[in-house]
């Protein structure tokens, strides 16, 4: 299915103002027909009963709406841009996604006969009907979030944010049931497969670009990357749909409850080891550097158990937790 947009239909005004003189027309028609000419008054009283059907072909639409039209059955075009239109009165509008209601921007659910936003608020009391209206606004998708598991098998929470658009109102209507739910379950299936590739924090010897090569790329660190990727899967899926991704971005991630404790335990070990490696080797350094000031200037001359004591106790005092407490000999250490 390919969109054909109808062109030259913006004679709305038109169409209604000789609607309104036939009216006008019709209602003296019937008085002067009564007292004068009874077939005028039927001619009349038929204008006056099928009247209204014109009425039925007039199209009013706002700027970046769409609105596609059949003609029992058949699909006859579009109708794009603002203006007021008259097509076949007869023509339907077609928006198989009208009530599907998502946490999407634009979305609203219904609930006891009041009207409620994605995220719980009272909007008003009354029910408003289904527009078959297509929007071709930007429009931001936010599935709920999910647990899935990365390449090294750790349970992770995520949530993205899907910006799309409507490119083809053909292909969005008719080319899958309901569009918006095609989207969100590609979106899901999407995630999916995007993040199991990769793991929540860098690991070794993992191949997330499928070159063959151990990369540094992880869910945490490589935000970026992850979100392009996931928006060009996407974007791989939905063609057929006529929908365009302009952009996906990750809005949560983290892991899951039951291993988030664990997790957190072994952030904290790493980060002490590498703080302790670090120390260590500030330690020994200046230890080789007070022995080699020392040799150079002459001051003492120390042997091999008495370097031993000083490096001793200058690592101890270089890589304890707390202040040293000094101690003074007064004697000889022999």
């Amino acid at each position: 299915m390919k969109e054909k947009l109808l062109e030259n239909k913006k004679h709305g005004l038109l169409a209604l103002t000789i609607n309104i003189l036939v009216y006008a027309a019709a209602l003296f028609a019937v008085i002067f027909g009564a007292e004068n000419s009874i077939p005028l008054m039927v001619v009349g009283i038929v204008l006056l009963s099928i009247g209204w059907i014109p009425m039925l072909g007039l199209k009013v639409l706002k700027p970046q709406e769409a609105l596609v039209l059949t003609l029992f059955g058949k699909y006859i075009g579009t109708l794009k841009g603002e203006g007021f239109y008259f097509v076949n009165p007869f023509c339907v509008g077609v928006n198989p996604a009208a009530t599907t209601k998502l946490s999407q921007s634009g979305d609203v659910h219904m609930a006891g006969g009041k009207t409620y936003t994605a995220d719980g608020q009272l909007v008003s009391m009354t029910a408003e009907m289904p527009s078959k209206k297509i929007s071709l606004k930007i429009m931001t998708l936010s599935n709920s979030r999910q647990k899935i598991n990365d390449c090294l098998g750790n349970p992770i929470e995520i949530g993205i944010a899907v910006t799309w658009r409507i490119v083809d109102t053909a292909k969005a209507a008719f080319n899958v049931d309901n569009y918006k739910e095609f989207l969100s379950l590609q979106c899901d299936s999407a995630l999916r497969n995007i993040v199991r590739v990769y793991p929540y924090d860098v690991a070794e010897n993992v191949d997330t670009t499928g070159d063959g090569q151990a990369d540094e790329g992880s869910l945490r660190g490589s935000s970026d990357i992850v979100a392009n990727r996931i928006k060009d899967e996407i974007q791989a899926r939905v063609e057929e749909a006529g929908i365009e991704i302009v952009e996906s971005r990750i809005t949560y991630l983290a892991y899951a409850p039951e291993i988030a404790a664990a997790m957190l335990q072994r952030q904290q070990a790493s980060a002490i080891i590498d703080a302790r490696k670090m120390i260590v080797d500030g330690a020994v350094g200046m230890v080789e550097m007070a022995l080699e000031r020392l040799n150079e200037g002459g001051m003492v001359e120390l042997d091999e158990e008495r370097k031993a004591a000083m490096v001793s106790n200058l690592l101890v005092v270089l890589c304890g937790n707390k202040d040293a407490q000094p101690i003074v000999n007064s004697g000889s250490i022999y």
